[in-house]
């Protein structure tokens, strides 16, 4: 087995074959930078022959990363062949979901959710949307330290996915506690916790599955569970497949949101010119939300299968291959964002990042995502709220959703 890599072992020193980037050390430890520049640098198509996820090939730099994106056909995100993450998730773990599935089915099922995220839906969602972070944003104190994970990611975006999904107001903590378990790649794989992890799957279908009947009895509304529950296409999936496509809406609709705007106070707190920057001109919000997503990169990788003996980066990839695309390298490949390690506002080309993904599959709610964080910065500026980290950050462990279990914080009136 590759070595397990610590915090400090030195990345430019180790042999590249006991690289293993998906040690979950590296992420709780926010030491995951210096091992991905080494790749990207001396092997940017990696092997990695055996890790507690099995043999995997990590493709590190942003330009294969959109050439293995852009050949669907040949990378295969089938959940036939253990889906979209580096652990496999075969038996009652195999989650058929939209995002895990190839054409054509996989374009079926998208254009049955697509609505909910097309214009017209998110400038209807855009007045809820400031309605509830107003509320929020109001509650916060001023020179006194919170967690501005709990009281402000999970909380925002816990209602917007509440309001998406037409969900009990009352139970919407449940979809937290879904999604921290459904996107938890080390819960699924330990043995001690795999079964804990289903049973909350199965918990969360069946609390759904009350939904979809309640819908299907009723016309067809704009919610998700409704669009489901009345489509062709999806509304007489199995109970599996139920599962697999609520926690990829629940995880895809929570942990992406939710760890960028973590990662945003996170960020300004480490440039604060750039906050500054903001406070100055307002209008350069726009140019700086898809910047904290390229920064941050809520979720770190992509796994595809290679279904034909291909090339990519000078490697040859077997048929049967796993093929890992680590977005969190990607998104600081310096030959495309120059100084990519700062946060800068004004980057001109932040809009390519790979943040959520490229080609057939790049993330159905990202135009949602991008109004989120840009109305909760417009609104802390309007209370002149400014961010100070008081803590070290508690980071998720794991290689798949990264993001930030806590981060201790003051905010100051600028």
């Amino acid at each position: 087995m590759a070595t397990q890599l610590r915090a400090g072992d030195p990345a430019d020193t180790t042999a590249l074959t006991a690289i293993d980037v998906t040690d979950p050390g590296l992420y709780a430890h926010d030491n995951w930078r210096p091992w991905f520049a080494r790749l990207r640098r001396d092997a940017p198509v990696h092997y990695c022959a055996d890790s507690p996820f099995g043999p995997y090939w990590s493709v590190c730099n942003h330009a294969d990363i959109q050439a293995v994106e852009a050949r669907p056909d040949l990378f295969s995100s089938s959940h036939v062949f253990g889906g979209i993450t580096v652990v496999d998730l075969f038996g009652e773990f195999n989650l058929p979901q939209f995002i895990a599935m190839d054409r054509p089915r996989h374009g079926e099922q998208r254009r049955v959710v697509a609505p909910s995220f097309g214009p017209s839906e998110i400038a209807r969602m855009a007045q809820s949307v400031r309605q509830r972070t107003v509320e929020l944003l109001d509650t916060l104190p001023f020179d006194t330290e919170f967690d501005w994970v709990d009281t402000v990611s999970i909380e925002l975006t816990t209602q917007m996915l509440a309001i998406l999904f037409d969900f009990p107001w009352e139970d919407r903590r449940k979809l937290t506690l879904w999604s921290d378990w459904g996107g938890d790649i080390e819960a699924a794989l330990n043995p001690a916790t795999k079964d804990v992890r289903q049973q909350h799957l199965i918990d969360m279908t069946n609390y759904f599955d009350r939904l979809f009947a309640e819908r299907k009895a009723l016309p067809p509304t704009a919610d998700l569970v409704s669009l489901m529950a009345h489509s062709d296409a999806m509304g007489d999936m199995d109970f599996q497949e139920r599962m697999g496509n609520l926690i990829l809406l629940i995880v895809g609709g929570n942990d992406t949101t939710r760890n960028s705007m973590s990662g945003a106070a996170h960020a300004f707190h480490q440039y604060p010119g750039q906050w500054q920057k903001l406070i100055d001109d307002p209008a350069k919000i726009p140019a700086a939300v898809p910047e904290v997503i390229r920064w941050q990169t809520p979720l770190a990788h992509m796994r595809r299968t290679c279904v034909a003996d291909t090339e990519v980066g000078g490697q040859m990839i077997k048929a049967g291959d796993k093929v890992v695309m680590w977005y969190i390298s990607g998104n600081r490949d310096e030959s495309v964002f120059p100084d990519a390690e700062r946060l800068d506002i004004g980057r001109p080309n932040a809009r390519r990042h790979l943040a959520f993904g490229f080609g057939v599959h790049r993330c159905v709610g990202a135009r949602l995502a991008e109004l989120q964080i840009q109305i909760l910065f417009e609104e802390m500026l309007k209370r002149r709220m400014t961010v100070t980290v008081t803590g070290e950050p508690e980071y998720v462990a794991q290689s798949f959703v990264h993001g930030y279990r806590k981060l201790p914080v003051v905010i100051r009136r600028h």
